[in-house]
């Protein structure tokens, strides 16, 4: 995203821009931009008789493109979200049923003793501890991860405010 917003920014020809990205666009942005075009290009090329409605048309384009990137993004987030969820309540079934484990020993047995409790107990505990282990990195993970599509998100809407006010100024030239 930086080198094309690198290159959008550089001053080369928009049509050249478009040319080398819309086959097919690498990230958002790229998409964005190509979406706008799109548009842009067909009102032009199709004699420019809805001019007036363009840049409306041009910025509905591009929030639907911005939107579609974002659920494509977040998308791939929903197995950390259920991974995180879920993680310690499988360690709370797995604590339970350790627990009855060891109640079922104590009744067999007929023994409270240590040796015949603590295999249930270490069983319940182990669950947890798996739990745990699975729910805190995805987590973590996932709150990095829909940190950063929140950002990339931030991101393109400025980029797409952007660059519907260079269409709208080249609409008004234009008319």
């Amino acid at each position: 995203m930086d080198r094309f917003e690198q290159a959008f920014w550089s001053g080369e020809s928009l049509e050249d821009l478009y040319r080398s990205v819309s086959a097919k666009p690498a990230h958002a942005m790229a998409a964005l931009f190509v979406a706008a075009m799109r548009e842009w290009k067909r009102t032009y090329e199709g004699g420019g008789k809805a001019i007036g409605t363009l840049t409306q048309r041009i910025e509905k384009v591009m929030n639907v493109t911005v939107n579609r990137e974002v659920d494509r993004l977040e998308r791939r987030l929903l197995v950390l979200a259920t991974v995180g969820s879920a993680g310690p309540f499988i360690g709370l079934f797995g604590t339970v049923w350790g627990i009855m484990t060891s109640f079922q020993s104590i009744a067999a047995s007929k023994n409270t003793s240590l040796a015949v409790v603590a295999p249930g107990i270490a069983e319940a505990l182990f669950a947890t501890a798996i739990g745990l282990v699975a729910a805190i990195p995805a987590t973590i993970s996932y709150n990095k991860f829909i940190s950063e599509v929140n950002s990339l998100a931030q991101r393109m809407d400025g980029f797409a405010d952007e660059f519907s006010a260079i269409l709208s100024r080249q609409v008004d030239e234009n008319s």
